[in-house]
């Protein structure tokens, strides 16, 4: 028992729970907190961005490349407001994060009195946002809020979590029973009996296919083994990128799933909500279902499946694994048939040349490790396709909340999260000037992030859609772009441009060597149209 501020207690139970990094931009609703982390700050590190954008976007790209707990720490009402589009992002993409929010004095919150930073109802938004949110009233139940924050962040399916606490309330003192360790997952057991259902009905499927999402990132091992054992072709969705090794001889796209699906007779679904598999390409009587997630409002969401399992995907996949052993049927290699298919639909996509060109150069230029992060741009849309990922956690995507402008402070993010391994931005030049504000953070705290602007004068998308569909009755789509290398170096990052692929290896090549932030501009002309790849139909009855 130890007499001590709210703030005190928060900050000590962070560091409890392998908090290292604060995302962060002070203000006076939030001065006896960042009191309190001045005296921790050889355990817990201030990176303070230029907008609340930034804190979280950045909060959401290292809780996606480690999948540990990350936070935000940021004033409340407009402060609070300018990081929800991240904490919508992080809600899509099962991350990790928690929203650290002030607000109004305690006994004027809700009273619409019209003070600094007021919101009719803070609460209920983060609420609306977060997985689970909560307001801190005194210094005696922080650290147990806090530890139930990090307890349901971490249970379950993995989801952002908010905590407020009023400006007067940080300072109050009372004396506090700090707990001794972190919050600990609550754990699903395995379902033993349903994994053995599985097991026989993988076991008798002539044509069996397998889809990953975010929840088999950690489940690489035994989900080759499952893999190998049916041999299945294993579909990753985009936010399933390198569950499997995209080298691997089952591993294949989305493009080459369609094909796979039209003639499945099991599908073995985990960690997907498989929202476009049976929403567009068609499920019938001859295709049973198998889901393994740990929500099980996510295994029934669209259609109750043959068998669901709740758990965790690794556990399951390996005690799966274990059971095929007494119910699988002997098994021909599919390898040969899984080439086949997938030569065929890359040749199908071989008209979207200059993305490709592009992505084959980053490619070439980032190490097996290196984390490349996606971004709403001609380039990026064509990388749920094409870009060949090998390792968990290196594909960094929005998932279905497509939040354009999110790509360069996300991957700054990563970076420090990540400081020994390559990253990569791409953006397109209407979404890099989202967050581009951030270069000033990169420089301020050297987070050598080398980022890629492809530069087409245009919000590239939604200008050919209203070319093709609306005539060429272009509206509002137009940019007037700066000098990005100027740009760049005004804010003291280093500029390069580069103008085709073959240059862009060499100049990403360079620019690692920088251990520095770099920006490189490739100025682009309108690219071919990708969607039809993408937005694929029906490929059942």
């Amino acid at each position: 028992m130890e007499r001590m501020t709210t703030a005190q207690a928060v900050v000590g139970t962070l560091r409890r729970n392998g908090i290292d990094t604060i995302y962060c931009l002070p203000g006076v609703q939030n001065d006896p907190f960042f009191d309190a982390l001045y005296d921790n700050t050889n355990a817990i590190r201030p990176i303070h961005a230029r907008h609340e954008q930034g804190c979280a976007y950045m909060a959401l790209g290292a809780a996606m490349a480690t999948g540990k707990p990350q936070v935000y720490a940021v004033v409340p009402g407009p402060g609070f407001l300018n990081t929800t589009a991240a904490l919508s992002t992080a809600y899509a993409c099962n991350a990790p994060v928690m929203a650290l929010s002030g607000q109004i004095p305690l006994g004027l919150v809700g009273r619409n009195l019209g003070q600094l930073h007021e919101l009719p109802d803070q609460l209920s938004i983060m609420r609306g946002l977060t997985k689970w949110s909560a307001r801190i009233k005194g210094a005696a139940e922080a650290p147990g809020l806090v530890n139930d924050a990090f307890r349901i962040m971490r249970s379950g399916r993995p989801r952002p979590v908010g905590l407020e606490c009023s400006m007067d309330t940080w300072a109050r003192k009372a004396t506090v029973a700090m707990p001794p360790d972190g919050a600990s997952p609550d754990i699903v057991p395995v379902d033993e009996d349903a994994v053995e259902a599985a097991a026989k009905l993988l076991g008798n499927a002539k044509r069996p296919l397998i889809c990953v999402g975010g929840g088999a990132l950690h489940a690489g091992e035994a989900l080759r083994a499952v893999a190998e054992a049916l041999q299945a072709p294993v579909m990753a969705a985009r936010m399933g990128h390198g569950a499997i090794d995209c080298r691997h001889p089952l591993s294949i796209n989305s493009l080459a799933g369609h094909k796979f699906w039209a003639n499945a007779d099991v599908v073995l679904a985990v960690g997907t909500r498989l929202m476009t598999q049976l929403a567009q390409w068609g499920v019938d009587s001859d295709l049973k279902i198998i889901r393994v997630d740990t929500d099980p409002e996510e295994i029934v969401r669209q259609r109750a499946p043959d068998i669901g399992i709740v758990g965790d995907s690794a556990l399951v996949l390996k005690a799966l694994a274990e059971q095929l052993g007494k119910h699988n049927a002997k098994r021909a290699d599919r390898g040969e048939e899984v080439r086949e298919v997938k030569a065929k639909v890359m040749a199908s996509i071989d008209g979207l040349r200059p993305q490709l060109d592009y992505l084959e150069a980053i490619r070439a230029a980032l190490p097996e490790d290196g984390i490349f992060v996606d971004e709403l741009t001609q380039v990026g849309y064509v990388a749920r396709l094409a870009y060949k990922t090998y390792r968990p956690r290196t594909f960094i995507t929005t998932g279905y909340q497509g939040t354009l402008g999110w790509g360069y402070a996300t991957g700054l993010g990563v970076k420090i999260a990540m400081p020994d391994t390559p990253v990569l931005s791409i953006n397109g030049d209407g979404g890099f000037l989202f967050t581009a504000n951030e270069m000033a953070t990169a420089a301020q705290h050297n987070i050598p992030l080398v980022a890629v602007v492809f530069a087409d004068g245009a919000f590239g998308n939604v200008k050919r859609i209203q070319q093709d569909q609306f005539s060429n009755r272009t509206i509002a789509t137009d940019l007037k772009n700066p000098n990005f290398v100027k740009m760049a170096e005004s804010f003291g990052v280093e500029g390069m441009r580069a103008h085709s692929p073959a240059e862009l290896k060499t100049t990403i090549e360079k620019a690692f060597t920088r251990k520095a932030p770099v920006l490189i501009e490739v100025p682009v002309g309108q690219m071919p149209d990708p969607w039809k790849h993408v937005a694929l139909g029906r490929a059942r009855k």
